[in-house]
């Protein structure tokens, strides 16, 4: 048996191999899944524009007009006017003078972060921040102190240990991917002020779900332009793909020559910047769209709520149902799945050992109805596991 085959096996063993399912049509609130109807909970199309005919059209307008592709990065010849006039427009939503496109927000997040952070500096983490940020400490040349999730007081001790002048960055989700919960942005940009340390926050789970018009939980929390870097994404709410940073002029302008994942990434297709443009067209038309995903997200937590299944830490459109292990995690997917709802299980790495769950995720274009019926079959489903007890 090779390495790799012996790797294989032991996932296999500790319920961590992982298989992909194959989707058959657009991300919509129903879709076929391996050959089968369900209603699909586990996509980040929070509000229902990847399949909107107005952003189909604009990605296909986009490729006639400039091409499949950009052809090279955008400090070669890739750099394009559809890119320039969306970043024009996202600086403008997020309240910044300059923005700048990445080609994901796992790459926005890395280059970002190993840009600002450098030798004899120090970036403070929170413990659940998402993939991208941790592996965006690591691989800048700076030191990292994780604190504790959200905890304040944790964090300013580690400030004081670093003492002023070593203290880079602050970096944290604004909504928690896994959790659902959000950052205490306010207390977190008095603590790098006072310390001198800058404030990043990843809007991802935010931009197009939270705060007025969508514009994320700076914005929700009255700090519209005042966090030193806000990075989003065109890839969850915006229903396209690609990242994007915000910041002063002078941080965008040092980004652009430092952020390697920029430096050296071919530039974002003009499709998916034609398709985002459109969307945040929708989005600004329409900020109801907001307004619908929340009071949806409101109908599910209190639906699984209803059959004893969530306690009371999500206040977002991510509604965690945590199980503890991989294994009774997997079977309450595989049983919620035959019953026709499709809300995937997560298991380490992606959350800690013993908080296995299944993560259900909310769209505007949701029904109430779907969703009391959704939490309904995973109740029952839970039951049949053992897992719950009857709902009161």
């Amino acid at each position: 048996m090779t390495d790799v085959a012996e790797r294989l096996a032991e996932l296999r063993d500790r319920g961590l191999h992982r298989r992909l399912r194959l989707i058959e049509g657009a991300q919509g609130p129903r879709v076929t899944l391996d050959g089968r109807e369900v209603l699909l909970l586990c996509s980040n199309n929070y509000l229902g524009l990847a399949d909107h005919p107005r952003v189909r059209e604009a990605a296909a307008e986009a490729a006639l007009a400039w091409g499949a592709g950009a052809g090279a990065s955008r400090l070669i010849s890739g750099n394009m006017e559809p890119h320039r006039a969306l970043e024009r427009r996202l600086a403008a939503f997020s309240g910044y003078d300059a923005a700048l496109l990445f080609g994901s927000g796992y790459l926005a997040n890395t280059g970002t972060i190993a840009a600002l952070a450098d030798r004899g500096q120090v970036v403070f983490s929170d413990e659940l921040n998402h993939a991208s940020i941790i592996d965006g400490c690591r691989l800048s040349r700076a030191e990292t102190f994780v604190y504790r999730h959200a905890d304040l007081e944790h964090l300013a001790w580690g400030l004081r240990e670093a003492g002023r002048g070593r203290a880079a960055l602050i970096v944290t989700d604004g909504v928690f991917s896994m959790d659902g919960d959000v950052a205490p942005l306010p207390e977190l940009l008095e603590l790098a002020r006072r310390h001198g340390a800058r404030l990043m926050v990843d809007e991802a789970h935010a931009t197009g779900a939270i705060g007025p018009g969508g514009r994320g939980t700076a914005a929700a929390a009255g700090l519209d332009g005042e966090v030193d870097v806000v990075v989003g994404t065109l890839g969850k709410a915006l229903g396209s793909y690609g990242a994007y940073a915000c910041a002063e002029p002078e941080t965008v302008d040092f980004l652009l020559n430092r952020a390697r994942p920029f430096v050296f990434s071919t530039a974002p297709p003009p499709p998916a910047i034609g398709a985002a443009a459109a969307a945040l067209d929708l989005l600004e038309d329409e900020p109801a769209l907001v307004d619908r995903l929340q009071a949806n997200a409101a109908a599910l937590r209190a639906g699984l709520a209803a059959e004893g299944l969530v306690g009371e830490r999500s206040s977002t459109q991510i509604v965690p149902l945590e199980v503890g292990e991989a294994e009774p995690t997997m079977r309450l997917c595989e049983l919620a799945l035959e019953g026709g709802v499709f809300a995937q299980g997560i298991r380490p790495p992606t959350v800690p050992e013993g908080s296995s769950r299944l993560r259900f995720t909310v769209m505007a274009t949701h029904t109430p109805e779907q969703l009391r019926g959704a939490a309904r079959t995973v109740g029952e489903a839970a039951r049949k596991l053992g897992l719950v007890g009857a709902p009161a």
